[in-house]
């Protein structure tokens, strides 16, 4: 080996581990993304050191540890349009987070500092911009959210979803990744086998699988609940139905009374999806980004029922870039509880609709989201 060589490869193994800061949360649509970048930042470097920065009171200050990474907590909370009068408090809390977070990027010295969007990544991203720390941006939805619109300028790449995000950010910086999604996802017929059995479900029968969520979606809940008489008369098909932790207990009521019809089986959270997607024939849902890439990864069709309470009513203009390639069928919220189950139940028994609606969504799938972010990073540090 030459000396210059020796140099460079002992200059190699001398060199620091990468320092990451993730930053975002607030939904799963946020948090399943960012912690599968971490991942990949881990797959690739086994020793970079990752810290997130999350809001202190969202489901992040969970998710995160228990997905074997260090969070910190920022008392950031989201602007009240409604009533500006509230927003007092907020812009103190605001205040604070900006304080926090300067002193976090200072402390930790990141590298690179990755954002996913929500609350937390405002300061953390301008603290990070700040200092020197060149920043990737990660946009989970067709239409931008305002954290990320706000950081755009500031970005060193800008990963998104969907095509035609030149509408909200620079083009030159928008690199077409997709959305990570969670990596145990996998259709197969041993999982279809255990799912049938784990859901006590018949495999000659049609089945829905109708998810709001893990703390659940009232509109699609009051939907069912209506639709259990036309329920109960369809002897050939089945339903899956995660109504949400919040809605468990009053939904046991009705189970109790003897009001929900026995081919409708209730759950309040589904942890192995895995089994449910295998054995869906037709998924119901609202249109939350990360969802909506999981549909396009495994092939599933879908009725989307897009959430109103989102900034920018940006569900909807998630499910209908879907609707415009006919790779999914939109029911809006305020039809739901008198349209849902009736057109659900026509298209599960519709073969070739339900073979073109997987045909066309698994078109839209964005394979390797994580790994490709992953990429884009590298290209950062190198640059």
């Amino acid at each position: 080996m030459s000396n210059i060589q020796s140099v460079k490869s002992d200059a190699a193994a001398n060199k620091p581990p990468l320092r990451v800061i993730v930053s975002g949360g607030g939904t799963g649509g946020h948090i399943f993304p960012a912690i599968s970048i971490a991942n990949g930042i881990r797959e690739r470097w086994p020793d970079a050191e990752i810290l997130f920065v999350g809001a202190e009171d969202r489901m992040e200050m969970e998710r995160v540890p228990a997905a074997g990474y260090k969070i910190i907590g920022l008392p950031v909370a989201g602007f009240n349009r409604k009533n500006l009068l509230k927003n007092v408090p907020v812009a103190l809390k605001l205040l604070r987070s900006m304080k926090l977070a300067r002193r976090i990027v200072t402390d930790f010295k990141p590298d690179i500092a990755v954002g996913v969007g929500g609350y937390a990544s405002g300061p953390t991203l301008r603290a990070a911009s700040a200092n020197g720390v060149p920043i990737l941006i990660q946009e989970q939805n067709s239409y931008a959210g305002v954290t990320n619109k706000m950081l755009a300028q500031k970005a060193a790449t800008i990963c998104v979803a969907y095509e035609g995000m030149d509408t909200f950010f620079p083009k030159e910086k928008i690199v077409l990744t997709g959305n990570p999604c969670r990596q145990d996802l996998v259709i197969s017929k041993e999982n279809s086998m255990k799912g049938y059995e784990f859901f006590q479900l018949n495999p000659d029968k049609r089945t829905i699988l109708m998810l709001g969520g893990s703390l659940g979606a009232r509109t699609l809940n009051e939907s069912i609940i209506a639709s259990f008489p036309k329920l109960s008369l369809a002897e050939d098909v089945q339903v899956i139905w995660q109504c949400g932790k919040y809605y468990f207990s009053e939904m046991q009521k009705l189970q109790a009374e003897g009001k929900i019809p026995a081919n409708v089986h209730l759950f309040d959270f589904v942890s192995r999806m895995d089994w449910a997607y295998s054995v869906a024939d037709l998924v119901i849902s609202r249109a939350g980004a990360g969802s909506i890439s999981e549909f396009c990864l495994l092939a599933k069709a879908v009725v989307l029922v897009p959430s109103p309470n989102v900034a920018e009513d940006h569900q909807t203009k998630n499910a209908q870039s879907l609707v415009n390639k006919d790779a999914a069928v939109m029911v809006s919220d305020t039809l739901a509880t008198d349209l849902l189950m009736d057109v659900a139940l026509s298209l599960v028994k519709n073969d070739e609709r339900l073979k073109s609606l997987s045909r066309q969504i698994a078109q839209l799938a964005q394979h390797d989201s994580a790994k490709r972010i992953v990429d884009e990073i590298e290209k950062i540090i190198r640059n």
